[in-house]
C-alpha cells in the first residue's frame, strides 16, 4: 500500500508547467470585396515574428505537403501559400517556401493545433512567417470564396496582466492553506485519540505516514522521469490511462472532503446494518453524486465553455485530500524530495531542448498534448497512427481559468490560464508538515504553518510576476521550493528547534507536556 500511495502521489506531481499556444487572427477576403472572414491560427513566437501590417495574396494548395520543391510547380513569388500538414517538418516546409520566394507559409492541419516546432539550427534559416490553421477552416473559406484571395495576419495585443491570474493565485494559495490546516487538524485528532486509547491501556499504529527513506525518494523521482519519457513517446495511448486514474482518484477525494462536512450535519442520519457494519444512506447518496460528477467530467472534458469549473472543483478536492492523507515524516525528507523535484522540473523544461531532435523540451511537448514533434519523417514519425480530426486529449493535471481579458475570444475560442497540480501538491506537502509540527510541539501561534503558507504565496506571486515579464511558461517549483524551504529553515532556526524540525515524527512526545524529545535524549 505504501508503494501504491506513493505511485498515486507522483502520478499527479508529474507536471508543474503547462503552456498555451500563441494565437493570431487570419483575415481572408476576395480581391475587390468588402466581405471578410476571420480564422484562428497558431504560431511560434520564437520564429519569424508576424509583421504588424502583413497583407498578401493567398494561393491554396491543399493537394500538397510541400516536402519537395517540385510539389508546387507554379510560381508563387510574392504570395502567401497554404499547404497541408504532415510528411515533413514545419521548418522543412518553410525553407522550401522561402526558396520559392513566398511571403508567408500557412499550414492546414487535420489534427489539433500545436505550436510549430523544429530544430533550432534549422529555424535560424527561416525568415518568413509560419502559421498553423485548422483544415476545417480552410474548407469553409474555400466554400465561401470563389475568386482571388488576400490574407491579413495579425496578432491581437493581449494585456500584460489578465485577471484570471489572480483567480489562479487564490486557488493555489487557498488550497495549500486549507490542505495544510486540514492535515494539522487531523494530526491533532489522531493524537487525542491515541492519548485516549493509551489511557485505556491500548495503542494503535499510525497508518497514513509514508515512511520514506532518501533512497526511496530517489527511486520515486526516477520513476517519475521514466513515466514522463513514456508519455513523450506513447502519449496517444497513455493519456487515456491518466484520464481514468484522475476520474477514480478525484471521485474518491471529493467523497472524503464532502463526507467530513456532511458528518457535521446532525440531520438525515438514516442508516442500515450490513455484515455488522452501519452504513448511512446519505453517505451512499454522496458517493453516487461524486461518481456522477467524475463521469460527467469524463464525458464532457473537452467542452471548454463550462467543464473547466468542474475540473477545478475536482482538482481542488483531489489536492486537499492529498495534503490531508499523504504525510512525510521529517523536514529532511522534504528537503530531499523538493530539491529533486526542482531539478526534475528545470531539467525537463530547460535542458531537454538541447537533447531532442525537435529542439522542444520534453515537458512542454507532453504538457501541450504530445504532438509538437510528430511532423518529422527522419526517424521520429509515429508510424501507423491515423491522423485525428478530433480535439487532442490533454492531461487532466491542472487548474484552468478562462482568460478574462482575451483580445480575440470569438475567433480563437476560449484561452485559459493554467496552474499544474504539482505546483500545489509539492510545496503543499511541506506546508502540511509545518502545521503538523506546530501540533507536535504544542505551538499555539502556528508560526511554522503561517510562515510557510505566506512563503508559498510569495513564491507563487514571484512565479506569476516572472511569467508576466517574460511572457513564457515558468517551472513554478523553481520559485516555490526555495521560498518554502528557506522560510521553514529560518523559522526553525529562530525558534531553536531545527533538530526537532529536521527529524520530525521520529521524536517522541511526552503525554503530559507535549514537549518533543530525541529518542536518544533531550534536544539541547
Amino acid at each position: 500500500m505504501e508503494w501504491l500511495s506513493a505511485f498515486n502521489v507522483f502520478m499527479f506531481i508529474l507536471f508543474s508547467l503547462q503552456v498555451n499556444a500563441q494565437n493570431g487572427v487570419m483575415q481572408v477576403s476576395e480581391m475587390g470585396s468588402l466581405d471578410e472572414q476571420n480564422y484562428c491560427f497558431v504560431y511560434n513566437s520564437n520564429w519569424t515574428p508576424i509583421p504588424p501590417t502583413f497583407n498578401s495574396s493567398l494561393r491554396i494548395f491543399t493537394s500538397t505537403y510541400l516536402c519537395k520543391e517540385d510539389d508546387i510547380p507554379v510560381v508563387v513569388k510574392g504570395l502567401a501559400i497554404l499547404v497541408m500538414r504532415k510528411n515533413c517538418s514545419f521548418s522543412e516546409k518553410a525553407i522550401i517556401a522561402q526558396k520559392k520566394e513566398a511571403t508567408a507559409l500557412v499550414i492546414a492541419s487535420e489534427q489539433e493545433l500545436n505550436i510549430p516546432s523544429g530544430n533550432s539550427s534549422t529555424l535560424d534559416k527561416v525568415n518568413i512567417p509560419v502559421v498553423l490553421v485548422k483544415y476545417t477552416d480552410v474548407q469553409a473559406l474555400e466554400q465561401h470564396f470563389k475568386g482571388n484571395l488576400t490574407v491579413k495576419l495579425s496578432v491581437p495585443v493581449a494585456p500584460l496582466f489578465d485577471s484570471s491570474i489572480v483567480v489562479l493565485f487564490l486557488i493555489g494559495v487557498l488550497t495549500v492553506a486549507l490542505g495544510g490546516y486540514w492535515s494539522g487538524a487531523a494530526e491533532r485528532n489522531e493524537m487525542d485519540s491515541q492519548t485516549a486509547l493509551e489511557g485505556d491501556g491500548r495503542r494503535t499504529e499510525k497508518s497514513d505516514v509514508l515512511i520514506f527513506s532518501p533512497l526511496k525518494i530517489v527511486v520515486f523521482v526516477g520513476i517519475m522521469c521514466g513515466m514522463l519519457l513514456l508519455l513523450y513517446y506513447f502519449y496517444r495511448f497513455l493519456v487515456y490511462l491518466i484520464i481514468c486514474i484522475f476520474c477514480i482518484a478525484s471521485a474518491m477525494a471529493l467523497f472524503h472532503c464532502l463526507s467530513v462536512l456532511l458528518e457535521k450535519v446532525p440531520y438525515g442520519r438514516c442508516s442500515f446494518s450490513c455484515r455488522s457494519k452501519t452504513v448511512e444512506i446519505r453517505m451512499i447518496l454522496l458517493g453516487a453524486a461524486c461518481i456522477t460528477l467524475s463521469v460527467i467530467w469524463a464525458v464532457y472534458r473537452n467542452e471548454d465553455s463550462w467543464v473547466w469549473i468542474l475540473q477545478d472543483f475536482l482538482g481542488v478536492a483531489f489536492c486537499l485530500n492529498f495534503l490531508r492523507v499523504i504525510k512525510i515524516s521529517s523536514f529532511k525528507l522534504h528537503v530531499i524530495l523538493l530539491s529533486l523535484l526542482l531539478v526534475y522540473d528545470v531539467f525537463f523544461v530547460f535542458i531537454t531542448p538541447f537533447l531532442t531532435k525537435s529542439g522542444e523540451s520534453i515537458m512542454i511537448d507532453v504538457a501541450s498534448g504530445g504532438g509538437s514533434s510528430d511532423e518529422k519523417n527522419g526517424g521520429s514519425v509515429l508510424q501507423g497512427l491515423p491522423d485525428s480530426t478530433s480535439r487532442r486529449e490533454k492531461l487532466p493535471v491542472l487548474m484552468r481559468v478562462p482568460r478574462l481579458n482575451d483580445p480575440a475570444p470569438n475567433v480563437c475560442g476560449i484561452q485559459f490560464s493554467i496552474l499544474g497540480y504539482g505546483d500545489i501538491i509539492v510545496p503543499g506537502l511541506l506546508v502540511a508538515y509545518c502545521h503538523r509540527f506546530d501540533i507536535w510541539v504544542n505551538n499555539s501561534s502556528r508560526i511554522y504553518f503561517i510562515s510557510c503558507t505566506i512563503a508559498y504565496a510569495f513564491g507563487m506571486g514571484l512565479t506569476l510576476l516572472v511569467l508576466l515579464l517574460t511572457k513564457m511558461g515558468q517551472p513554478a517549483l523553481l520559485y516555490l521550493v526555495p521560498c518554502t524551504l528557506i522560510t521553514s529553515s529560518i523559522v526553525a532556526w529562530r525558534c531553536k528547534q531545527m533538530r526537532q524540525f529536521w527529524v520530525g515524527s521520529n521524536y517522541e512526545v511526552l503525554d503530559s507536556t507535549r514537549e518533543p524529545l530525541l529518542q536518544g535524549g533531550k534536544d539541547p
